[in-house]
């Protein structure tokens, strides 16, 4: 039986949120490097190996288990947030980018949840970060972003983040959802997860929606994201050349001059 650390926690702000996590004495909570906020005195913080689960059984585990996560884009390393003192103590971890923070009670869900590689914040310690390979041979040809994902398993609390809004969606036996590869969060174990063609040739050439999206059939939860952190880089990367669109364009030119930029 899995024994994961109870926590408590509150979620402060709208679009761009952080999590405060309340710890009992010698409670931890593990987090990805680079999250942290801010902490009360008495909480201790340790950079270790892996996630600190007890699944990963001895270095062999903690080695695989590393492994895994390079696989996923993650860091080797995660931090450990320990309470030391006598009392409760708090710690705080900040989203990555304009979203909201997703709370997932694993107890209640079924004990594992999949989720995007890049969308695990911060978890109770005893909670499993792995790695979830789709095996299906479409998904893992042209499963792009959903390809590769993290299974979070255990008892505990976990928190994932999420671009822009985000919808929770139960699905019903048999009842299919198509979405975008990269505005899947996460989903309950239940879910079946594979890739369609999206067909025609006009949509494939012209559509600008890619080739391929994905569909999750039910039973199960999902959630879903607007904004796919992928979708803001390459917004951000097309509007930063001097102008994106307008660029190409003589009004574009003309708005350079009168902006102060010049050619």
């Amino acid at each position: 039986m899995i024994n994961n650390h109870e926590i408590d926690y509150r979620i402060f702000g709208s679009e761009m949120q952080c999590v405060e996590i309340e710890l009992d004495p010698e409670e931890t909570i593990m987090a990805e490097p680079g999250s942290f906020m801010m902490m009360n005195d008495g909480v201790q913080m340790n950079t270790i190996f892996g996630d600190g689960s007890q699944q990963q059984g001895g270095i062999l585990g903690k080695l695989m288990s590393a492994g895994k996560r390079m696989l996923t884009g993650e860091s080797l390393f995660m931090t450990a947030y320990t309470n030391i003192s006598q009392g409760k103590r708090q710690v705080t971890f900040a989203a990555p980018y304009p979203g909201k923070i997703i709370p997932l009670d694993l107890h209640r869900l079924g004990n594992r949840i999949i989720c995007q590689k890049d969308a695990f914040l911060c978890a109770a310690k005893g909670v499993s970060i792995g790695i979830e390979f789709q095996k299906k041979l479409g998904t893992g040809l042209f499963g792009g972003e959903g390809f590769i994902m993290e299974k979070l398993e255990g008892d505990g609390m976990a928190f994932v983040h999420a671009g822009g809004h985000v919808e929770e969606r139960e699905l019903q036996a048999g009842e299919l959802l198509k979405i975008d590869t990269g505005c899947i969060v996460a989903f309950t174990k239940d879910v079946d997860y594979d890739i369609q063609f999206v067909g025609g040739i006009k949509n494939t050439l012209f559509g600008g929606e890619g080739v391929f999206f994905a569909t999750l059939r039910g039973p199960g939860k999902v959630w879903i994201q607007s904004l796919p952190i992928s979708r803001l880089a390459g917004r951000i990367m097309q509007y930063g050349i001097r102008g994106g669109k307008e660029q190409g364009s003589i009004l574009g030119g003309l708005g350079n001059l009168l902006d102060g930029d010049g050619f």
